[in-house]
C-alpha cells in the first residue's frame, strides 16, 4: 500500500503529522513519534508573548538583586536570561532534526514584526525544513480594532516572513475569520506554501464554586474535524498549495475522511496524547486496511475524490 504524499514541497511516506503538543517539546518525544511511524512532526510552538514574559521575570530578579548576590547575579546577566528561551527552542531544532530522518517543522507565534522576522530566520539556521505560522484566534479588546485590521496584521506577518527565509512556511489559520475562504485565497496570494485548517479556539472558563477563571483544556473530538474537512472540500480545487487538515482525529475512518475532502496530510496531537505515540501505528494500519476494502492502493487515487467542484 502507497501512502506517500507531498505536502509543503516534500515527499512524505506517509500523511498522519503529529502536529504541535507537548510531545513535541523535547528530542525524546519527537524521537517516539518518528519511531512510531508519523510522517512528519511539527514541533511545540514558540511564542514570543511567553518570552517576552520570561525576560521580564529575569530583569525583575537582576533589579531586584540585593549587595548580597551582586555578585553572583554577573553570572548571569540580564541578556543571557531573556536570550535563554529562544536558544533553548533553536537547540530543540537542532537536536531533533539530527535525532529523526523525517521532515521537523517549527512553529511560530509571534506579536511584533521583529518577532516573526528574527525568530524565523533563526528557526531556519537551525535546521527546521519549514516553518508553521501558529496564528491563534484571538478576543482583541480594544473595541476599535476591526476584523480587517486583525486580517492585514496576519498577512503583513506572513510576507515578511517569507521575505527573510527559504524555506516553505505554513500558515494555521483560525475559524474565526468573516471569510475563510476569502483568508485563505489572500493567504495563498501573499506566499503562503501550505495552510493548515484549523487552529482550536480554547477559551478560558469560569468555575462557579472556586469563583475564578480556569484556563481551557481537552482535546479534540471527532466532532471537531467537521469545520476544517468542510472547508478544505471547498477549497481543495480551487487552491493549489498544501492543505493540512487539523483537529478531530481520533480514528482511522477521521483520517480517510480528511483525505477524501482533499487534504495533502492529516495532523493529529489530541489522539497521540490519549494514546500515546504508538497510536500513530493503528490509524496508519486502519487507513491501510479501509484503502484495501475499498480498492484503493494508492493516496493519490482517494484524496479530495469527495471535494466540492470550483465554480
Amino acid at each position: 500500500m502507497d501512502l506517500s504524499t507531498s505536502y509543503l514541497g516534500f515527499r512524505l511516506k506517509n500523511p498522519v503529522v503529529a502536529s504541535a503538543s507537548p510531545l513535541s517539546r523535547t528530542v525524546e518525544g519527537v524521537r517516539q513519534l518518528a519511531d512510531a511511524g508519523v510522517g512528519a512532526v511539527v514541533l511545540s510552538s514558540l511564542f514570543e508573548e511567553v518570552l517576552e514574559a520570561e525576560a521580564r521575570r529575569h530583569g525583575a530578579l537582576v533589579e531586584a538583586g540585593s549587595e548580597r548576590f551582586a555578585e553572583s547575579l554577573t553570572y548571569f546577566p540580564e541578556a543571557a536570561l531573556a536570550d535563554a528561551a529562544p536558544r533553548r527552542y533553536l537547540s530543540l531544532i537542532e537536536r531533533a532534526s539530527s535525532a529523526v530522518a523525517i521532515p521537523v517543522i517549527a512553529s511560530l507565534n509571534a506579536v511584533t514584526p521583529a518577532g516573526w522576522t528574527t525568530y524565523a530566520r533563526q528557526m531556519q539556521d537551525a535546521g527546521a525544513v519549514a516553518i508553521e505560522l501558529n496564528f491563534l484566534p484571538s478576543l482583541p479588546v480594544e473595541d476599535e480594532v476591526s476584523g480587517r485590521v486583525i486580517e492585514e496584521r496576519q498577512l503583513e506577518a506572513l510576507r515578511l516572513v517569507k521575505a527573510v527565509v527559504s524555506v516553505p512556511v505554513a500558515v494555521k489559520m483560525n475559524p474565526c475569520y468573516s471569510a475563510a475562504g476569502e483568508m485563505a485565497r489572500r493567504f495563498a496570494a501573499a506566499g503562503a506554501d501550505g495552510l493548515v485548517l484549523f487552529n482550536r479556539f480554547l477559551c478560558p472558563d469560569i468555575d462557579p464554586q472556586a469563583l475564578a477563571v480556569v484556563p481551557s483544556g481537552g482535546l479534540s473530538s471527532p466532532a471537531d474535524g467537521r469545520l476544517p474537512r468542510a472547508w478544505i472540500a471547498l477549497l481543495r480545487r480551487r487552491l493549489t498549495i498544501s492543505l493540512a487538515a487539523s483537529s478531530g482525529v481520533e480514528g482511522p475512518d477521521d483520517v480517510a475522511k480528511h483525505l477524501l475532502a482533499g487534504s495533502d496530510v492529516v495532523m493529529t496531537a489530541s489522539a497521540l496524547l490519549r494514546h500515546g505515540p504508538e497510536y500513530a501505528q493503528v490509524l496508519l494500519g486502519g487507513l491501510c486496511a479501509w484503502m484495501a476494502s475499498k480498492g484503493f492502493s494508492r493516496l493519490e487515487e482517494l484524496r479530495g475524490l469527495l471535494a466540492a467542484e470550483a465554480r
